[in-house]
Protein backbone atom coordinates (compact mmCIF):
# COMPACT_ATOMS: atom_id res chain seq x y z
CA UNK A 1 0.00 0.00 0.00
CA UNK A 2 1.14 3.49 -0.98
CA UNK A 3 0.90 5.36 2.24
CA UNK A 4 2.04 7.03 5.91
CA UNK A 5 4.95 4.09 7.10
CA UNK A 6 4.23 1.52 9.67
CA UNK A 7 5.75 4.09 12.61
CA UNK A 8 3.79 7.14 12.10
CA UNK A 9 1.54 8.97 14.72
CA UNK A 10 -1.89 8.68 13.70
CA UNK A 11 -4.65 11.32 14.76
CA UNK A 12 -8.20 10.89 14.30
CA UNK A 13 -10.13 14.11 13.85
CA UNK A 14 -14.07 12.74 15.14
CA UNK A 15 -16.31 15.47 13.65
CA UNK A 16 -16.65 15.29 10.05
CA UNK A 17 -15.61 17.77 7.76
CA UNK A 18 -16.23 18.89 4.82
CA UNK A 19 -15.18 16.52 1.85
CA UNK A 20 -15.08 18.79 -0.99
CA UNK A 21 -11.66 20.21 1.05
CA UNK A 22 -8.32 19.27 -0.46
CA UNK A 23 -4.97 18.82 1.49
CA UNK A 24 -4.22 22.62 1.39
CA UNK A 25 -7.79 23.26 3.04
CA UNK A 26 -7.13 20.34 5.57
CA UNK A 27 -3.59 21.38 6.64
CA UNK A 28 -5.07 24.93 7.17
CA UNK A 29 -8.12 23.31 9.36
CA UNK A 30 -5.78 21.70 11.36
CA UNK A 31 -3.57 24.58 12.55
CA UNK A 32 -6.77 26.74 12.67
CA UNK A 33 -8.96 24.27 14.65
CA UNK A 34 -7.01 21.57 16.05
CA UNK A 35 -3.96 24.02 17.18
CA UNK A 36 -1.50 21.33 15.77
CA UNK A 37 1.29 22.05 12.89
CA UNK A 38 0.21 19.60 9.57
CA UNK A 39 3.94 19.92 8.47
CA UNK A 40 5.65 17.67 11.11
CA UNK A 41 4.95 13.62 9.51
CA UNK A 42 1.94 12.61 11.64
CA UNK A 43 -1.07 11.41 9.60
CA UNK A 44 -4.16 13.43 10.53
CA UNK A 45 -7.43 11.03 9.25
CA UNK A 46 -10.82 12.64 8.77
CA UNK A 47 -14.79 11.52 8.32
CA UNK A 48 -17.08 12.93 5.84
CA UNK A 49 -20.61 12.95 7.16
CA UNK A 50 -21.37 9.30 6.15
CA UNK A 51 -19.11 7.14 7.19
CA UNK A 52 -18.18 5.28 4.38
CA UNK A 53 -15.23 7.82 3.22
CA UNK A 54 -12.11 8.70 4.66
CA UNK A 55 -8.90 11.09 3.96
CA UNK A 56 -5.99 11.18 5.59
CA UNK A 57 -3.42 13.63 5.29
CA UNK A 58 0.33 13.73 5.96
CA UNK A 59 3.39 15.61 5.50
CA UNK A 60 6.11 13.08 4.16
CA UNK A 61 9.23 15.85 4.11
CA UNK A 62 8.94 16.41 0.67
CA UNK A 63 5.17 17.72 -0.05
CA UNK A 64 1.46 17.16 1.72
CA UNK A 65 0.17 13.78 0.53
CA UNK A 66 -3.52 13.46 0.53
CA UNK A 67 -5.10 10.14 0.42
CA UNK A 68 -8.74 9.78 0.28
CA UNK A 69 -10.81 6.04 0.25
CA UNK A 70 -14.16 5.22 -0.18
CA UNK A 71 -15.81 1.71 0.94
CA UNK A 72 -18.18 -0.02 -2.15
CA UNK A 73 -20.10 -1.87 0.76
CA UNK A 74 -20.25 -1.31 4.75
CA UNK A 75 -18.79 2.12 6.53
CA UNK A 76 -16.07 2.63 8.51
CA UNK A 77 -16.15 1.65 12.11
CA UNK A 78 -15.65 5.63 13.74
CA UNK A 79 -15.27 7.01 17.37
CA UNK A 80 -18.48 8.87 18.78
CA UNK A 81 -18.38 12.38 16.80
CA UNK A 82 -17.47 14.97 19.94
CA UNK A 83 -14.84 17.41 19.71
CA UNK A 84 -11.24 16.69 19.66
CA UNK A 85 -8.76 14.88 18.24
CA UNK A 86 -8.00 10.23 19.12
CA UNK A 87 -4.52 8.73 18.89
CA UNK A 88 -4.32 5.31 17.08
CA UNK A 89 -1.25 3.06 16.76
CA UNK A 90 -0.50 2.20 13.09
CA UNK A 91 -1.70 -1.22 13.51
CA UNK A 92 -5.29 0.50 14.47
CA UNK A 93 -5.12 2.62 11.26
CA UNK A 94 -4.34 -0.31 9.37
CA UNK A 95 -7.37 -1.93 10.51
CA UNK A 96 -9.54 1.32 10.17
CA UNK A 97 -8.57 1.80 6.16
CA UNK A 98 -9.70 -2.06 5.85
CA UNK A 99 -12.97 -1.18 6.78
CA UNK A 100 -12.70 -3.74 10.12
CA UNK A 101 -12.96 -2.95 14.09
CA UNK A 102 -9.86 -1.11 14.70
CA UNK A 103 -10.71 -1.04 18.44
CA UNK A 104 -9.87 -5.00 18.54
CA UNK A 105 -6.19 -4.42 17.35
CA UNK A 106 -3.98 -4.20 20.41
CA UNK A 107 -0.52 -3.43 21.01
CA UNK A 108 2.23 -5.94 20.71
CA UNK A 109 3.00 -7.32 24.14
CA UNK A 110 6.47 -7.23 25.71
CA UNK A 111 8.11 -11.09 25.79
CA UNK A 112 8.75 -11.69 29.14
CA UNK A 113 12.18 -12.49 30.48
CA UNK A 114 12.11 -16.31 30.77
CA UNK A 115 13.65 -16.70 34.76
CA UNK A 116 16.34 -19.16 35.98
CA UNK A 117 15.24 -22.12 37.83
CA UNK A 118 16.66 -22.18 41.63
Amino acid sequence: MIGPGTDARVLIATRPVDFRKGPDSLAALIKAELGADPFTGVVYVFRAKRADRIKLVWWDGTGLCLMAKRLEQGGFRWPRIQDGMMRLTAAQLGALLEGLDWRRVHGTRRPLAPRIAA
